[in-house]
């Protein structure tokens, strides 16, 4: 048994970590924490888990933490979670890290986009990306994993092996995209109240959204292509779910059928990649680890629609997926 444990576990994320680690048949979790020092009982912050994990949180004190532990799953807001991963990983913890802080290619784009100081500059840019599909052997022998952003991970399925094979242009790549209000977190804030979100959408970090640089810099450092994708997230009024839908230029003797069938050859054998012959629906992948893809003609453009879980192949279930890899279970563990 590989013996768990959870920093910053109180959040939905998290919810869906515990969930995927209960079935899993490698796992004990061990630790979980919080930064609330009542330090309560789980069922009484996650009261879905009752019965199911008998934990309390604690507070993060790193010595009996990484006692307790082989692989720590890393919750935590941006900068404040490299400052816990670099602690763990010098103690021979293994991680999978749920924040930006370890996905972008250099410290001055991190910092230019977060506006906050890394707290761990050397290990940024050598650290395996947390989408399987592509980084897979990185991922096998990696002591840390930077888990994807969820609406990064529903562009790049689609557009890495496209843009790898040159049947689409690397310009004029438009990613818009609607996502539940989950992915905000469960942090307080006004902007997500019920009835704020409720029978509305809203765009929002239009021209400014950190996925920008995330999505760009994966791209390059995979395909070696250069792009400036334009992406603009729009909250929707659902509680989960990410539809992508991304605007591209074929390149000449494609279209809609020739990426279909590409993709399908490309994806025949990842479990949760699936190619489908209409446009996806968020419920068809809600509460699962897919991603569905569907490739349409529009004049002299192709429209992509990718579809998955924020929550799932958006996060938790990918996290699961890369600490399978990280620990040689077969990669659909706990999640079939």
């Amino acid at each position: 048994m590989i013996r768990v444990g959870i920093v910053g576990a109180t959040g939905y994320t998290a919810l869906e970590l515990l969930k995927l680690l209960a079935r899993h048949p490698h796992v004990s979790v061990t630790k979980i924490t919080s930064r609330d020092t009542s330090c309560p009982v789980l069922a009484d912050v996650h009261p879905g888990l009752r019965g199911v994990f008998d934990l309390r949180f604690c507070e993060l004190e790193i010595e009996s933490f990484c006692e307790a532990v082989d692989v720590a799953f890393c919750c935590l807001p941006h900068a404040a979670s490299a400052e816990i991963v670099g602690r763990l990983l010098d103690r021979n913890i293994k991680v999978v890290d749920f924040s930006a802080d370890y996905r972008l290619n250099d410290v001055a784009s991190f910092e230019q986009w977060y506006s906050v100081t890394h707290p761990d500059p050397g290990r940024v840019g050598k650290v395996a990306y947390g989408v399987p599909e592509f980084f897979r052997d990185d991922i096998k022998s990696a002591q840390l994993v930077a888990n994807p952003g969820c609406f990064p991970s529903s562009a790049l399925l689609p557009l890495l092996p496209l843009l790898g094979a040159g049947l689409i242009d690397n310009d004029s790549i438009i990613v818009d995209s609607k996502t539940g209000i989950s992915g905000a977190g469960r942090k307080t804030n006004l902007k997500f109240h019920y009835p704020e979100c409720n029978e509305s959408i809203a765009a929002y970090g239009v021209g400014t959204h950190r996925h920008m640089p995330e999505i760009d810099q994966i791209i390059a450092r995979k395909t070696g292509v250069e792009t400036e994708v334009v992406f603009t997230p729009h909250l929707t009024p659902m509680d989960r779910g990410i539809l992508s839908t991304i605007y591209v230029k074929p390149t000449a003797g494609n279209d809609a059928k020739s990426i279909n069938a590409f993709l399908s050859k490309h994806y025949a054998n990842e479990t949760f990649v699936r190619i489908t012959d209409c446009p996806p629906k968020t419920k068809d992948v809600a509460h699962t680890n897919f991603c569905d893809i569907h490739a349409a003609d529009s004049r002299s453009m192709v429209v992509i629609m990718s579809a998955l879980d924020n929550l799932i192949k958006g996060a938790s279930g990918a996290a699961v997926q890369n600490f399978n890899v990280m620990c040689g279970f077969e990669e659909t563990t706990a999640l079939i």
